[in-house]
């Protein structure tokens, strides 16, 4: 999955944000485990929020949040994590499979806020929610005075595009130290 990272300003306070796009979750031969990458694994552990995404048109989508969120109980049991629950695909209400009612009752059972909304048709209805996480989360590392809400151990993912981009100007500044002393 992509790291993407945006720096913004609420409430007068800088954040940065970084959103790991973790693809490739899905249950295992029916049942409620999942299956997932060591990847997500790394990513779960270091996030301060959670942002489940589902398809409206697509029930299977919605069925692997449940497992999705166990899954991320048992990486941190304690934690009061903002979790927000993201039904796509506004638009297609003609093939919708999950109804409103059904992801209202989701978010309410994971304690997370439920945004249906169509990235195709009004991007302004996801910036608000990703807004509303953002806010939230805020409030929660700015109640824990400073200090950490907990450790890490993990190294943060860093943008696949960053180390593209370090290792190729490493190679350029070791192909010129090369020609240079071969002169």
């Amino acid at each position: 999955g992509a790291l993407y990272s945006r720096k913004f300003t609420i409430d007068g306070e800088q954040i940065s944000l970084q959103v790991q796009d973790t693809p490739f979750v899905s249950l295992e031969d029916d049942s409620d485990s999942i299956c997932c990458q060591e990847q997500i694994n790394r990513s779960i552990y270091w996030a301060d929020g959670f942002v489940f995404v589902y398809s409206i048109t697509d029930y299977e989508s919605y069925r692997v949040l449940r497992p999705l969120h166990q899954h991320i109980r048992r990486i941190h049991p304690n934690a009061n994590i903002p979790l927000l629950l993201m039904a796509n695909k506004g638009d297609l209400l003609r093939a919708r499979q999950v109804s409103s009612k059904e992801g209202l009752q989701l978010a309410g059972e994971l304690g997370g806020s439920y945004h249906e909304v169509s990235a195709r048709e009004n991007c302004e209805g996801v910036h608000e929610a990703f807004q509303q996480l953002c806010q939230e989360l805020s409030r929660i590392i700015g109640s824990c005075n400073g200090e950490k809400r907990r450790g890490l151990h993990l190294v943060r993912p860093k943008s696949p595009n960053m180390q593209d981009l370090k290792r190729r100007l490493k190679q350029a500044l070791t192909s010129k130290g090369k020609s240079a002393t071969t002169l």
